[in-house]
Order: structure tokens, then sequence, then C-alpha cells
């Protein structure tokens, strides 16, 4: 009988997955964030050196670690830019006190990705904007403020393109 729960596999460096793959080996899956920052109307995208494409900052989930906390730390290591994720929580940002679970941000959307043979990421989709800084830190070399004018020049696959598009099209009124 094949066992459809997952199992942590603790041989993996980050928060990963095991589960029965159907070819018959084991399966792993990491999880990752995907960070894409909305500032007037442009997306920060990087060039991804081993992927050869552009993507928006994010990486694995540290083990331990909340994927609030995954999502903007990966932003800042990345970029240099310190952001606020947006998007909501469950039961609000108002509800605090003793007792109350802490609400996490809902991610904007969660996707499976086939990363290699036997290897997958369950990518957690972010939104956030930059916090305001006195500082304006210098973007790394390939990393930059790009808008729908300019995505098809970059080459972006079908679903950056359409996470892109649907982040600067996200209301922003309603995040304050």
């Amino acid at each position: 009988m094949t066992r459809d729960v997952l199992t942590p596999d603790p041989s993996s460096p980050s928060a990963a997955l095991a589960a029965p793959d159907p070819a018959g080996g084991t399966l792993t899956r990491d999880f990752t964030v995907a960070v894409f920052v909305i500032a007037q109307g442009r997306v920060l995208l990087q060039w991804h050196r081993k992927l050869s494409r552009w993507l928006p900052p994010g990486g694995h989930i540290e083990p331990g670690e909340l994927p609030d906390d995954a999502a903007v730390r990966e932003v800042l290591e990345e970029t240099g830019q310190t952001v606020r994720l947006i998007g909501g929580t469950g039961l609000g940002l108002s509800l605090r006190g003793e007792g109350i679970p802490r609400q996490l941000m809902r991610p904007i959307g969660i996707q499976l990705e086939d990363i290699s043979p036997g290897h997958q990421h369950i990518d957690l989709v972010y939104f956030a904007v930059p916090e305001p800084r006195q500082d304006t830190p210098a973007l790394p070399e390939r990393t930059g403020w790009y808008g729908p004018a300019e995505w098809a020049e970059l080459g972006l696959t079908d679903e950056v393109a359409a996470w892109c598009h649907r982040a600067v099209s996200y209301d922003l009124s309603a995040e304050g």
C-alpha cells in the first residue's frame, strides 16, 4: 500500500518532505518562497545565473524558519531591499494578545514545481512592497525594477509574466 502522507526527510538541508515517487524512487519536496516586490507599477526582478532567466527574489525556507521570515530574508539577501509582505492574514493583523496565535501572511499562491527528476519545490508565492528607508541601497548587478513594457524584452517565462501581471494589478490601496 502506498502512503499519501508526506514525511519529513531528515537528510535534506532545507524544510523538505519525502514521498513515494510513482517511478519507484523517493520524491523530495522542498518548501520555497518567491516574492514579487511591487513599486510604482513595476516588479523587482533579478537574473538567475544558474537557471539563465529572470525571476523574482526567492529561495528555500530554512529548517525552523517561518515562511514570512524566509520571504523577507530572501529579498534582503538577494537585492538589499527591505520589504513588507502584503495580502492579508486569515484572521486579520489586528488580532493580537495572549493566547491568540500569531497570524502569518497568506501566500498569494502556492504552486508545485518540478526541479529535477525526483525533486520538487512547493513554492509559496508572496507579494511585497518596499519599506520606506532613509538610504536607497544600490541594486546588485542584473537586478532591477521592470514594468509591463519591458517584460517581453526580458524573455520572462509565461508563468513569471503571469505573476508579474497579477502583482502590478494588485490593489495596493487596501494595504494602508
